[in-house]
């Protein structure tokens, strides 16, 4: 989707810098990428679990999965250091506009109840995550072919140096926050 990153430069990046009086187009905050996570503690006793993870996140994503291992062992967890326990995908150019787009105009809209996306959930640092309670929001998954309801944590990581200028920024790339 080249028109999402043109929308950006053309319509976005000036409206930022006419709010904030940027002197330098450098300053402009941007998207700098998406990463889509998918925790999945039963991954240790059923490597088909995770099988099934990596191939919704790629059906998704439209790119391939890489597997998160365990840091630490957690005896009451019966987890053990280095067992695979998720997957994630780091979205960047223009499969992370193409992702962006589709989950703000697309999937969103389809979660049942919608009423915006949480606006609070900044880290202060400019960053916004939210998480996704079922993957059957995205219209490429088919609710035959899963094998159970997952939800996903998705994270935008942006240039922004506080949270104010992170929010204008995706509410100007059509991000649906609660009023």
């Amino acid at each position: 989707m080249a028109r999402m990153k043109d929308f950006y430069v053309s319509e976005v990046a000036p409206a930022l810098m006419k709010k904030f009086g940027y002197k330098s187009p450098m300053q402009i905050p941007r998207l700098d990428k998406i990463v889509v996570n998918v925790a999945c503690g039963e991954a240790k006793d059923n490597a088909k679990v995770l099988e099934a993870v990596m191939n919704d996140l790629a059906i998704i994503t439209g790119q391939k999965p890489i597997a998160c291992k365990a840091k630490k062992s957690v005896a009451n967890f019966k987890l053990r250091e280095g067992m695979n326990i998720g997957a994630k995908v780091t979205l960047r150019g223009e499969r992370m506009y193409e992702f962006l787009d589709r989950f703000f105009n697309v999937a969103l809209p389809r979660v049942r109840d919608f009423r915006g996306i949480n606006p609070n959930s900044f880290d202060g640092r400019g960053n916004y995550a939210t998480g996704v309670k079922e993957q059957l929001i995205f219209p490429e998954i088919h609710y035959d072919k899963i094998d159970k309801i997952r939800g996903m944590d998705i994270c935008f990581i942006t240039t922004a140096k506080t949270d104010e200028e992170a929010r204008e920024l995706l509410t100007l790339m059509g991000a649906p926050f609660a009023k």
